[in-house]
Order: structure tokens, then C-alpha cells, then sequence
């Protein structure tokens, strides 16, 4: 097991005095006990918890000597809260170990919640057929068992979550039955929502009528009606909603070549859904190395969340790299949080409804959020935003055409994907407005684009949605498929309508290589070329008044107050500008350090991140 490196005894030491005085802290850090107590202070700002799971509890809490080693862990590392699961994969903890874990760390100081996973194994309940190992929910034997685990761990929590597996992919002959006329989709959600009032909320609350019941969703976010899911019933139901938003390893297929932004977009899209039911996040270490771990960290408090949940306990026995990084940023993520509490990240509206299906749009927004596009997913249509984003996701709302007719008669800037055009049903009239011919979908990829009247070879080819044709459009970018000159971008005359010729992913992609929830492959959209990628920008940052200049894969998330949050998520140093900032000086605000800006080139080293305040 590896040993917390508590660099507050390296400060103290060393006989450094630091201290704090940035965004209202001004107490020394050395001032505090340990990291415990500090920890404790800020919880109004941040917490930090870990799940354990319950093979955790059995295996490592059920002795004195492993709860003590435990409560050493925890407060070495910030934490200040524990999630005890009490049943997954057909183990049931017992209700006197239960009892006893809570108590102990009640009485230590810590915050107690319990937690189940819903998965199958053993003798409980039965699992599905279908490619995941989820649970068959329409099986008699699988409600039963699940009921009897709430009713007799209810009484011991006043806090109970719900964890990712409330879903499920089951096709057997019982579900298609029950399924009847429906898709999958509405029987699967019907089926899940009664559930989890007749399985979780009620006999919860029957045996223990205070307790405060926690929904959490995963991150895969654009699959989960798919699934069973949701996203309108839950936050109805239930007290309160825990988003995933475990993006790990960005250049990785384990997981999925998920990017760092997704985080930030499933927790903002699920909070204009649960409103102030809105709780924690939840990420954890699979597939990370120790700045991408950290990394879900700062996109979780950016999106919103003042509790970041850590899956989970078994790692921190184990080591990991990052434990180390989020000690040390720990005091830095709570001025962060605590700062976003009163000027939150704003920026450029993307809609998609509740239950929508993606097309060939699917995660298309964490992409967009990678091209330092400060893009706010939301449930609802923005019809107060100046500008829009449109992608297939918004066709699924059956008054989506009156709404953008509107919102170009108030004089929005509307962005709309090839997709959304090809996908919504409106005899063509928004694509007359587009200024393009109705466009159909065909996958295309194409090798070449044209930068500077000059066809340039992409090292990975960009995947298009159709072969937009340009009626009165002005084309803005071009692409090259074989002999073949398609747009990626048209502006319509007005100079209103912006069309973005993209594709992500489709689910014949996810088949392709047998991927079930996330992005099956790493895509050509993030190795375009500056010049292209600032052109993109643009178009959809002019009217918040912030030009940015840089490459891909740097995120840019301004506040309210003015402060700007950069992240560079490639591999190597980059060099960017930004221009619509008033000429003072500015700081770091994680750092307090000088940010050189007057040669108007800003540097950010790899995997790094900023906190642009002026002084």
C-alpha cells in the first residue's frame, strides 16, 4: 500500500509561510491540522467522498484494524465523507456489519451514506440477455430481491444512492412481451420509472420515512433512454441527483475515446433537468493516468458540483497516481467551487430534449466543448440565448421548427448540424432558410480539406454527415471526398443560419466495432487545423465577445465575473491568443502568480490549466 505524501508537513518543515488570500481565503493553510480538518472547514465549498463497494466493506472494514486503516486513508486524502454499498453482484453485506461500519465513521468524524449496485450475480435476482451484465427488471425474482435488500438496509442510512445500474438492455421473450407495440426505449423507461418508486423510494421509506433518496446517472448521457433511463421522471422522484461524470483516458479505447469535456456537459445538461435537486459528481480511476483523473475533477466543480464522489475505496488501498495530484489541488478546487457558486461558467446554448436520439450526432457536444467552445447542453430550447445549437439530438422535439422560426425572427444566431436539418420535419423550410437544398444522409469521409484555396491531407480522415448542397449558402470550410467538394460549414445570406456538415458517431459506428455505450473511435473533428478550428470558434463565440485562437482540445469556460478557465488538454505545449479582453494586467488566480499576456501570446504547457483573472 502506498503512504499519502502530506506535503502540509513539507511546507511546515521547510518553515514556509503561505498564506491564503485569494477569493476569501484568508487563513493560512498551515493553520490547519492536517488535511482533515481543512478538508472539514470547506465542506460548504467542496467535499470530497469515496464509494466503498460492498466487497470493500466485507473484505477490508469488518475488522477494527481495517476501519482504523481506513479512517488513516480517508483523512490523509481530504475526505470527508463515505458511501457504504450495501448489495452488488449478489453479494449482501449483513445489517450488523453495516450498522457498525456507519457508526464507526460517524463517530470518526465522517459523513455516512449507503449505496447499492444493482447488478446481478449469485442467486439474485436474474440477469439479462443482452450485451451488458445488467439485471432482466421485468423478472418477478429480480424485484423481489432488490425490495427485500432497501427494506432491510433502509433503517440504518439517512441517505441512500441509487448507482449507475437502474437500467437495463434485456430482450427475452418476458421483456418483449411486457414491451408489447413499444420501442424498447418507452417500455424500458415506463418500466424503470414505476420501479423506482415500488423498489427503492417506497419500501425505503416505509421501514424509514426520512430517508433521503439519491438517483445517479452515468455519463453516457446521449444512450441513456435507450437504456431505461429517465432523465424528466428521476429528478422527480427522487431527492435528489448524483451525475457521472467519469470521462477517464481521452486518447484510450478501454472506455471509450471519451473527451474531457463530456463531464461538464452530462453534469450541465442533467442540472437544467433536476434544478436544486441537483447533488454530486461521480468519477473514478479506470483507464486514467494520474491527470486525467484529476482532470474530471476540475470539469465536475466547473460544471457545478460541490461534491466530487470518488469510485472507489479499493483503489486508494491499491495507490494510484492521481490520489497525489487531487491532495495537492484540493484548496484550489474549493476556491474554484466555491467562487462558481455566485459567478457560474456561462456561454453558448446547445439543446437537446430529454429521451433524443442522436442520429449521427451522438456526443457531438463534448467534441464541440474541445474546441474551447464554452457550450452549455440544456433540456430546454434557449429561446433567450443569441446564439443556438442545433444538433440532431433537437429534432426530437415536435415544436422545434415554430421555435427556430422564432428565434431567427428575434435575430439569434442559429447553429444547426447537417443532421439536425436531414432529421427534422419541416418540409424543408429550414433548410430553405439555411440557404442549402434538404439535405439527405449519407456517410462520407473525406481525406482532404481546402485551407488557404489549397486541397491539404488529413492524417485522419473527417467523417461528414451528408453531401450538403449549397442553394444560395455561402460556404465558409470545404472538404474533399474523392473527386467530390463538399461544405462542412455554409452561412445563410442573412448571415443568421450556420450549418455544421459534421458527423461523430452513428449507432452502424458503434456496431462497427461493437461498442455499447461509449465513443467507439478517436475522430479526424480534433485534428483539424488551427486556422480551421479558430474559424469554427468563432462562428460560435463572436457574440460572447471572446476571441480565442488556438488549437483544438484547449477548453475555454469564462464565469460571469469576467474570469476566464483554460484547459489544455493535448499532449504538447501550445500557444494561443485572446483578443476581447480590456488591456490590464492578469493573474493566475490557481497560482497567484503574474499571467504575461502584453506580447498577446498566451503559453500553456501540457495538460495544464488557467485561471485568467485581471488585477
Amino acid at each position: 500500500m502506498t503512504t499519502p505524501n502530506n506535503f502540509l508537513s513539507k511546507l511546515i518543515i521547510s518553515g514556509l509561510m503561505i498564506a491564503i488570500s485569494i477569493s476569501g481565503f484568508s487563513q493560512s493553510r498551515l493553520q490547519m491540522d492536517d488535511n482533515f480538518h481543512f478538508a472539514k472547514q470547506h465542506q460548504d465549498d467542496l467535499t470530497l467522498s469515496v464509494y466503498i463497494t460492498a466487497h470493500s466493506v466485507e473484505r477490508l472494514l469488518s475488522t477494527p484494524e481495517g476501519r482504523r486503516e481506513a479512517t488513516s486513508l480517508m483523512m490523509a486524502n481530504a475526505i470527508t465523507k463515505v458511501y457504504i454499498e450495501v448489495y452488488r453482484g449478489g453479494l449482501v453485506v449483513s445489517p450488523d456489519l453495516l450498522t457498525e461500519v456507519t457508526q464507526y465513521f460517524s463517530q470518526n468524524g465522517f459523513e455516512v451514506v449507503g449505496g447499492i449496485a444493482t447488478v446481478p450475480g449469485g442467486d439474485s435476482g436474474v440477469k439479462q440477455e443482452g450485451d451488458l451484465g445488467w439485471f432482466n427488471w421485468q423478472n418477478p425474482k429480480t424485484q423481489q430481491d432488490m425490495r427485500k435488500v432497501m427494506i432491510d438496509v433502509a433503517p440504518i442510512f439517512d441517505t441512500f444512492i441509487v448507482d449507475d445500474f437502474l437500467c437495463t438492455g434485456d430482450t427475452s421473450l418476458e421483456s418483449k412481451a411486457a414491451k408489447g407495440e413499444r420501442s424498447w426505449s418507452e417500455y424500458r423507461r415506463s418500466m424503470l420509472t414505476e420501479l423506482a418508486s415500488s423498489i427503492f423510494i417506497d419500501p425505503a421509506k416505509s421501514v424509514n420515512p426520512d430517508i433521503h433518496m439519491i438517483i445517479k446517472y452515468p455519463q453516457w448521457y446521449d444512450r441513456f433512454h435507450m437504456f431505461g433511463y429517465d432523465v424528466e421522471s428521476g429528478p422527480k422522484l427522487f431527492d435528489e441527483v448524483w451525475v457521472g461524470t467519469e470521462t477517464r483516458g481521452q486518447y484510450t479505447q478501454r472506455f471509450g475515446f471519451v473527451q474531457p469535456y463530456e463531464g461538464f456537459v452530462n453534469y450541465s445538461w442533467i442540472k437544467s433537468m433536476a434544478g436544486k435537486k441537483i447533488g454530486g459528481a461521480w468519477f473514478d480511476h479506470g483507464d486514467c493516468d494520474a491527470l486525467d483523473f484529476v482532470e474530471q475533477a476540475y470539469q465536475s466543480v466547473l460544471a457545478g458540483a460541490n461534491e466530487l464522489v470518488i469510485f472507489n475505496y479499493g483503489s486508494f488501498v491499491n495507490g494510484h497516481p492521481g490520489h497525489h495530484l487531487l491532495r495537492m489541488d484540493f484548496e484550489k478546487l474549493a476556491r474554484l467551487a466555491g467562487a462558481l457558486k455566485t459567478s457560474p461558467v456561462h456561454g453558448i446554448a446547445g439543446y437537446k430534449p430529454p429521451s433524443s436520439d442522436a442520429g449521427g450526432d451522438l456526443y457531438i457536444m463534448d467534441f464541440i466543448g474541445m474546441f474551447g467552445i464554452p457550450l452549455l447542453p440544456t433540456a430546454q430550447y434557449p429561446e433567450n440565448s443569441e446564439t443556438i445549437f442545433l444538433p440532431t439530438q433537437a429534432a426530437a422535439d415536435p415544436e422545434i421548427v415554430s421555435k427556430v422560426l422564432a428565434s431567427h425572427k428575434q435575430g439569434k444566431r442559429i447553429i444547426m448540424t447537417a443532421g439536425f436539418l436531414a432529421s427534422v420535419e419541416d418540409k424543408g423550410k429550414l433548410a430553405k432558410l439555411a440557404g442549402i437544398v434538404k439535405p439527405e444522409i449519407e456517410a462520407i469521409s473525406a481525406e482532404k480539406i481546402i485551407l488557404d484555396g489549397n486541397e491539404t491531407s488529413l492524417e485522419r480522415p473527417l467523417d461528414l454527415e451528408v453531401a450538403l448542397e449549397v442553394k444560395k449558402a455561402i460556404v465558409i470550410l470545404e472538404a474533399k471526398s474523392g473527386n467530390r467538394a463538399i461544405p462542412f460549414v455554409t452561412k445563410s445570406k442573412d448571415g443568421q443560419i450556420y450549418v455544421l456538415n459534421s458527423h461523430t458517431f452513428s449507432e452502424a459506428d458503434f456496431k462497427a466495432v461493437g461498442e455499447v455505450l461509449l465513443c467507439p473511435r478517436p475522430l479526424g473533428l480534433l485534428d483539424l487545423p488551427t486556422s480551421w478550428a479558430n474559424t469554427i470558434r468563432y462562428i460560435f463565440n463572436e457574440q460572447i465577445q471572446i476571441e480565442l485562437n488556438a488549437p483544438t482540445r484547449v477548453t475555454m469556460q469564462p464565469m460571469e465575473n469576467g474570469d476566464i478557465i483554460l484547459h489544455n488538454y493535448n499532449k504538447e505545449e501550445v500557444e494561443l491568443q485572446l483578443n476581447g479582453l480590456e488591456d490590464h494586467g492578469f493573474l493566475d488566480a490557481f497560482t497567484g502568480q503574474k499571467v504575461d499576456t502584453a506580447s498577446g501570446t498566451l503559453k500553456m504547457k501540457p495538460r495544464s490549466r488557467i485561471w485568467l483573472r485581471a488585477e
